[in-house]
């Protein structure tokens, strides 16, 4: 059964400019230097009138990973991760895939950007699929954790990128 990612985070700035920033070249490849991991970098980056499409690579050592998932994954983790932003009814929505190397599953899931109050709220809900017997469930659940712990420091690292240009 795969495990569910849910986040939510808040921010001061209107949905138009936190959407703006999220699918910026510049913020992309800053928020990658930041929290990227080994090897980060933008792969692609597509924008037309009404969709923008990135595809970014991010890593993480070995040794932070957890004993189960070194079992699986020899070495670093490589993640290659796609989103696509598009415009919403009430601000902008999303999607997102993700694929680990090494690891027999996908990552899935889609994003909300809306006006709310005096600023804007950003949810994202997805899951985490692992077809491994036996320890697919473990993995399943570390990597769903450690999602939604890499979607609250890149809020956080959006809030402070808006803040710094206001």
């Amino acid at each position: 059964m795969p495990s569910r990612i849910e986040h939510r985070a808040e921010f001061t700035a209107p949905a138009k400019a936190v959407h703006a920033a999220f699918v910026d070249k510049a913020f992309l490849d800053a928020r990658l230097a930041e929290l990227g991991g080994t090897g980060a970098r933008l792969l692609d980056h597509t924008s037309g009138a009404e969709r923008t499409s990135f595809t970014l690579r991010q890593g993480v050592p070995a040794d932070k990973l957890p004993s189960a998932a070194r079992a699986l994954i020899k070495g670093d983790l490589v993640v290659e991760r796609t989103e696509t932003w598009w415009p919403a009814a009430a601000g902008f929505a999303g999607e997102t895939t993700a694929a680990v190397t090494g690891v027999p599953g996908s990552i899935k899931g889609v994003f909300a950007l809306v006006d709310s109050g005096a600023g804007s709220t950003w949810t994202t809900s997805g899951e985490v699929t692992v077809r491994v017997p036996l320890v697919g469930g473990k993995i399943e659940k570390t990597i769903a954790e450690q999602v939604v712990k890499l979607l609250a420091a890149e809020a956080g690292f959006t809030a402070a990128w808006l803040a710094e240009r206001a």
